[in-house]
């Protein structure tokens, strides 16, 4: 039940920053977005109609198409966030004013609350609608892969909205988007941007208890053989803030120039503490 409440409470926040940054940045100064929620919004241009009805009824349409696709959890918490998006779209309708004709500053902001929105939901376990649902279909009827399948309906929406808004709302529009991905990406990824290393050296003894000491880092102990020489290896695993690389590799490469060194980023790391100390857990 605690999960739930969270899981909701950011659902409810998610939704209204989202609404925010529709309703008080992106159409007062005829800005769009892409993929379900661009298209409520050419149409509120074209037709006057309500942004908060439109992507309810579009994204209940396409949720009742492509459900299957997704996990019980995850259809439910989708629908309860198109359900609180929709009202919070009609509830924030009209609040917005124009920034004087500062479209740069509007797309930022819109780009950066839209984003905030949707990172809460995705957080929370939800899906933003509509174009998650049409790229699933997409990746089931076509092959194509979820990410590329969202990316060609948003570009689609957005160049089909230039003939409403015109190109160069169209080319901010891009800004807010591509402001927008960087911010959800922050929020479901983190901040603290890990990266993992493996160290493969004939030394790893003296390396793992310099590392150890010297950085406060736990160090995995992998055991490998050589396939060339056949013969029996360590190989170091560690996951480091990327602001630690530089102390790490002068470290190593004074125990063992001839050090193999190989070095990826860290996408999430699961593990409950994990975050907030000091010391790594992985040991």
């Amino acid at each position: 039940m605690q999960r739930y409440s969270k899981d909701l409470i950011l659902l409810i926040v998610g939704s209204f920053i989202f609404a925010i940054g529709i309703n008080y940045f992106a159409i007062p100064n005829q800005l769009s977005e892409g993929g379900i929620i661009g298209i409520t919004i050419v149409t509120y241009y074209l037709f006057g109609w309500s942004p908060g009805i439109t992507n309810f009824l579009i994204n209940t349409s396409l949720v009742a198409i492509g459900y299957k696709y997704f996990t019980k959890r995850m259809t439910i918490l989708t629908i309860i966030s198109i359900v609180i998006t929709s009202i919070f779209l009609h509830i924030t309708a009209g609040w917005g004013e124009s920034l004087n004709g500062d479209t740069l500053l509007a797309a930022l902001y819109a780009g950066l609350a839209v984003g905030m929105g949707i990172g809460f939901i995705f957080k929370a376990g939800g899906t933003s609608g509509g174009t998650t649902i049409l790229a699933r279909l997409l990746n089931q009827w076509l092959g194509w892969s979820v990410g590329s399948a969202m990316l060609i309906i948003d570009i689609t929406v957005i160049a089909g909205s230039s003939f409403v808004i015109g190109k160069e709302k169209a080319m901010y529009t891009l800004i807010a988007v591509y402001i927008g991905a960087k911010v959800i990406d922050a929020i479901v990824e983190g901040t603290e941007e890990r990266s993992a290393v493996m160290i493969i050296s004939d030394k790893s003894e003296n390396i793992l208890q310099a590392v150890t000491e010297k950085m406060s880092q736990g160090v995995t102990v992998l055991e490998a053989k050589g396939g060339y020489s056949q013969t029996d290896k360590n190989v170091l695993y560690i996951v480091i803030n990327k602001r630690e690389i530089v102390q790490l590799k002068k470290l190593v490469e004074a125990i063992d120039p001839e050090a193999y060194i190989t070095l990826h980023r860290v996408q999430e790391i699961f593990r409950k503490g994990y975050k907030g100390e000091k010391r790594s857990r992985i040991k």
